[in-house]
């Protein structure tokens, strides 16, 4: 879908590489301008970055005057630009975007950061959990008995960071095909988790979130939930609507309990989540997944990646593969029903010569491949 498109992504580590694998995932030509001592990669023993799926790999000094030149001359013809480094250091490095726009006024110039650009954290040094901590988006994970946690990743570097990222570099690549002017996106993981929030908000005018944690209906209560099963295992309920947690109390046998019929009576729900978990701990997930699973009862197992991959529903729809010694996650969206075709993860500087190669020969052209 995104075959023409041309970014170049000074490589860094979390939701900027993410964001340009995904792009690639859809078809775009991505060059990753990795370091020569691999940084991070070099000491987790990793050749070839799984985030590097489907671009192409090049090694750079961008210290050096040579480094800058061949970034330079890269941009002059690509439509996008990724970087993640903290603030200014890229403009300290000659490579800011007043420079590229100098050398290509349509570029897009994506930044990727924690705090943004400016604020008084920009300059301070964070990570995923921190960022969503002070957007606001930590809060309601967990009950009121528990710190808040959250899955690592998921909610800050790649839902805030990443895919803000990614739709404002299309946002900006249209634009610029339209007006000829490039621009500078600004995507820090504070502001994108921070709008995800909209939604949960909302919800708040219909009740199912009040301010607390620990009174929402999410971590209070019974028919919301995460339970323990006899074998440790977990399962998830989300019966929402009243015909929902209709065929769910049926389902349970307790279709004609009194005392489960007043399905929004707050004052018992931490009762009747004591009483769904002692139920739920007399199965285990296999057995709840028989009874439950493909009915409209809101259900489905807790399973961990590996478990994930060999599920039927995500066999069929093939969200999992393995290839290079790696469990890997298909692209997404699907276009037409269609998967697009993941590529392969290269090793570091592999396209190096290559693309020097079309450099020095002065077809910067011919550095870009057409997908």
């Amino acid at each position: 879908m995104l075959s023409g498109i041309k970014i170049v992504e000074i490589s860094g580590i979390g939701p900027g590489p993410f964001c340009g694998m995904h792009l690639a995932d859809l078809g775009a030509d991505v060059i990753a301008v990795e370091r020569a001592d691999a940084g991070v990669a070099k000491k987790a023993g990793d050749e070839g970055m799984v985030l590097n799926r489907g671009k192409r790999s090049l090694v750079a000094d961008l210290k050096t005057e040579a480094g800058r030149q061949l970034v330079l001359q890269l941009i002059a013809n690509a439509d996008a630009l990724i970087e993640g480094m903290r603030p200014g250091v890229m403009e300290r490095l000659g490579l800011g975007p007043e420079e590229l726009h100098a050398v290509n006024p349509r570029l897009v110039y994506g930044r990727m950061t924690g705090w943004g650009q400016s604020g008084p954290l920009s300059q301070a040094a964070g990570h995923d959990n921190n960022y969503i901590s002070l957007s606001g988006a930590l809060y309601y994970n967990g009950t009121a008995a528990e710190p808040p946690s959250t899955a690592i990743t998921l909610t800050g570097d790649i839902g805030g960071g990443a895919l803000y990222l990614a739709v404002g570099l299309l946002s900006g690549i249209l634009n610029a095909r339209t007006t000829g002017k490039g621009t500078v996106v600004d995507a820090s993981i504070v502001d994108g988790s921070a709008h995800m929030l909209q939604l949960l908000l909302y919800t708040g005018t219909k009740g199912l979130i009040t301010g607390d944690r620990g009174k929402n209906v999410h971590d209070s209560s019974h028919f919301y939930s995460t339970y323990r099963c006899a074998d440790g295992h977990f399962i998830t309920l989300g019966a929402l609507e009243p015909q929902f947690y209709a065929l769910l109390l049926d389902k349970l046998g307790l279709k004609s309990d009194p005392y489960f019929a007043r399905q929004w009576d707050r004052e018992n729900w931490p009762d009747q989540q004591q009483r769904f978990a002692a139920l739920f701990a007399r199965r285990t997930r296999e057995e709840w997944c028989a009874l439950l699973e493909n009915t409209d009862v809101c259900f489905a197992p807790v399973l961990s990646p590996a478990e994930a991959a060999t599920h039927p529903h995500n066999a069929a729809r093939g969200v999992y593969f393995e290839r290079e010694g790696q469990l890997q996650v298909a692209p997404a969206p699907r276009f037409d029903g269609k998967l697009a075709t993941p590529g392969r993860i290269p090793l570091r500087g592999e396209h190096t010569a290559e693309i020097e190669a079309a450099i020095e020969g002065g077809n910067t052209q011919r550095c870009w491949q057409p997908r």
